[in-house]
């Protein structure tokens, strides 16, 4: 059988992530807890034989994805259809600022309306369409190998529900952590769910070396 295993990865924290504010195509760095987070994530992955790493150009997973490798050794190809989804004017602001400035697209986007889009963005079905080719894509090209993919939370939603069958407007029930361990597998018949949401590489016991920051 044709089959490609996936390792699917959220960057790191940002400070956007604490406030709650809109990331999407914004270009925002990691913050000190995020880099720590993307040094856990490369020790806990050292010894996976992977075959690629590919993330998204913005530089929020690029660093995650430069950690594993540096500690791997696996070439590092940014892939800007990786990117997270793109909110247009509603970037940079919380949604509660959001709510009080476009109430209307706030109650779509809250609902997960799929043909939402708010002005200069996506909507769910253009991300679902646009992460499935590029997961497609790269699946193809390492038959046999293990690929991952360093990206964003609406991502990860979007690869979970490929793998499960969920729709679109079906209400989260799993996590999307910064910095967690998802694994999938690919055949060309899709994505099936391997694993979600490991995060014992970053739980309490794994104190953070503040002098490493």
């Amino acid at each position: 059988m044709q089959a490609t295993r996936l390792i699917a990865i959220r960057h790191g924290e940002t400070a956007w992530n604490v406030d709650s504010r809109i990331q999407g195509h914004l270009d925002i760095p990691l913050n000190e807890v995020g880099h720590w987070q993307a040094r856990q994530v490369a020790h806990a992955l050292a010894a996976e034989p992977i075959t690629a790493i590919y993330a998204s150009d913005l530089q929020r997973a690029q660093a995650t994805a430069q950690a594993l490798a540096d500690v791997t050794g696996a070439p590092l190809t940014p892939e800007p259809g990786l990117r997270e989804r793109c909110f247009g004017h509603m970037e940079g602001r919380t949604f509660a600022e959001v709510e009080v400035s476009h109430p209307e697209q706030a109650r779509r986007w809250r609902q997960r309306d799929p043909h939402f889009a708010a002005d200069g963005g996506e909507s769910l079905l253009q991300l679902r369409e646009r992460i499935a080719a590029t997961t497609n894509r790269l699946a193809q090209q390492h038959l046999g190998g293990l690929v991952v993919l360093v990206a964003h939370g609406g991502v990860m939603d979007i690869l979970y529900r490929l793998a499960t069958g969920q729709d679109l407007q079906a209400p989260r029930t799993w996590m999307l952590t910064n910095a967690a361990i998802n694994r999938l597998l690919w055949t060309p018949e899709g994505l099936t769910l391997v694993g979600w949401a490991d995060t014992q590489h970053l739980d309490a016991n794994n104190t953070r070396d503040e002098s490493t920051v």
